[in-house]
């Protein structure tokens, strides 16, 4: 997989496996993208897991998403996803502030805001969620472009004006935020750094201030009442760990490296400075350089002091890959997943890579790594796709027209899942679960096309006649 920057405007191209996965292409000038990185997702897992649980919330059953979007925003929506733009992270000043940001949109979530907002009424809105509902399935199933178009119709998704909620809404979840901080045994001080950080947006006028305090009304008594309950709090004073310091320093110079320009990444990380985060950003923007010799030095420069650093190797493994050195990607990549066992992104990384050796010996490796990444992510279309390329190289027909019906469904385009579903059940023996498989796809995408043909209504009667 690759992390590509081609036509970044207006489109970003789909680029699956790699440090960096770019879920949708953006259809608008403001490009936007969902972004995917495995080290990224556990980093916000580990900050926002015992949060979730304070509140009562399931870990699992709330999705965080990374917005692509340099300005500072962060929103929930229905279903208990929560977005959060790079801008908001690359703005935050320490773990603590982000934390309390996380906190905040929890609140909403328990506090049962969006359901309550009186937008949840307006048909607008609910089109709007629905049209973002649609795209982010196709986005998160791999087809970027695909729900990229259906996102541009929904109206302004990152800035998301309909999920504005009332002053009392806001002040409870400043509340809810200072419990679950507490609950945790954190401070809620960096919940209040960061609204005092941007106290100014108060006095701007709607359209000048940041698209998260148009959606989020900031006010000085908001941040009062906040500083109010976080003082009574026995865990004020307690800061963040080291290691939650070099995770989040780590977190934002990749984000640095990958999504600013070379020449800003340079001049913040400086050659001076031999930090880890530095380097990390240096090899990053040495690879967008095209410089492969410096950005190898300093990415095994961190591997030298971090050998069981999983996420090291893995850019090693994109660095070179991206290259044109597909096969001098498998070592690194494959020492990534050895690291850290059955993360499906870096799954389906080494299979990849290991199908640029293209050694017929290898292809059942490959399906072994590619059934496990799918296991865990059935929707990843990209993994579909690859899995239907090596069973066409096997000469299995058959299974690779029952994954592509996979990969087909997963994006949902019923008519072509329907379509390879039949197909590969004309040769798959009844006794493969593949075949069954094929069954429940052709049987749900044809209810789900006859739902359309019904809500279409019949076609109105034309009549030609000659006058």
């Amino acid at each position: 997989m690759t992390l590509t920057f081609k036509s970044l405007v207006p489109a970003i191209r789909l680029a699956l496996l790699s440090v960096f996965i770019f879920a949708f292409s953006a259809v608008q000038a403001n490009a936007q993208s969902l972004l995917r990185d495995t080290e990224i997702e556990e980093t916000l897992r580990e900050f926002t897991d015992p949060i979730l649980r304070a509140g009562g919330l399931t870990p699992s059953s709330v999705d965080i998403y990374l917005v692509n979007d340099p300005s500072l925003n962060a929103f929930v929506t229905r279903g208990q996803n929560i977005f959060l733009h790079s801008g908001l992270i690359l703005a935050a000043d320490t773990p603590n502030q982000l934390k309390g940001v996380i906190a905040h949109e929890t609140g909403h979530i328990t506090g049962g805001h969006i359901v309550r907002s009186d937008y949840g009424n307006r048909s607008a809105y609910g089109s709007m969620l629905i049209a973002a509902g649609i795209g982010l399935a196709a986005i998160l199933a791999g087809e970027g472009e695909a729900g990229a178009l259906v996102l541009g119709g929904a109206q302004q998704f990152g800035v998301l004006e309909a999920l504005s909620y009332s002053r009392v809404n806001e002040s409870a979840a400043d509340q809810y935020a200072a419990e679950y901080m507490e609950r945790t045994g954190q401070s809620a001080e960096g919940l209040i750094g960061f609204f005092e950080k941007f106290r100014a947006q108060e006095v701007l006028s709607q359209a000048r201030r940041y698209p998260y305090f148009r959606g989020h009304p900031l006010s000085s008594d908001r941040i009062d009442a906040l500083r109010e309950r976080a003082e009574e709090s026995e865990f004020t004073d307690v800061k963040d760990t080291p290691e939650e310091l070099r995770k989040f320093a780590m977190m934002q110079a990749k984000l640095r490296g990958f999504l600013n320009g070379p020449a800003e990444v340079y001049s913040r990380f400086p050659l001076s400075d031999q930090s880890q985060p530095a380097r990390y950003a240096r090899a990053v923007a040495n690879f967008k350089q095209a410089d492969l010799r410096n950005a190898i030095k300093e990415i095994d420069s961190l591997i030298e002091e971090e050998p069981e650093n999983p996420y090291f190797h893995e850019l090693k493994a994109q660095i070179l890959y991206e290259s044109g050195q597909g096969v001098a990607a498998i070592a690194p990549s494959r020492e990534a997943l050895n690291l850290m066992p059955d993360a499906p992104l870096l799954e389906i990384a080494l299979a990849q890579a290991v199908l640029q050796s293209r050694d017929p010996g290898d292809y059942d490796k490959v399906i072994d790594l590619l059934k496990s990444a799918l296991q865990t992510e059935p929707t990843n279309s990209y993994g579909w796709y690859l899995l239907a390329d090596v069973y066409e190289r096997q000469g299995n027909t058959a299974l690779a027209q029952y994954a592509t019906a996979e990969r087909f469904y997963a994006i949902g385009d019923i008519n072509s899942a329907r379509s390879f579903a039949q197909r590969a059940q004309e040769d798959l023996p009844r006794s493969l679960p593949q075949w069954r498989r094929a069954s429940d796809i052709i049987v749900v995408s044809e209810t789900q096309l006859a739902g359309k043909r019904r809500r279409r209504g019949p076609k109105p009667f034309v009549s030609f006649t000659s006058r």
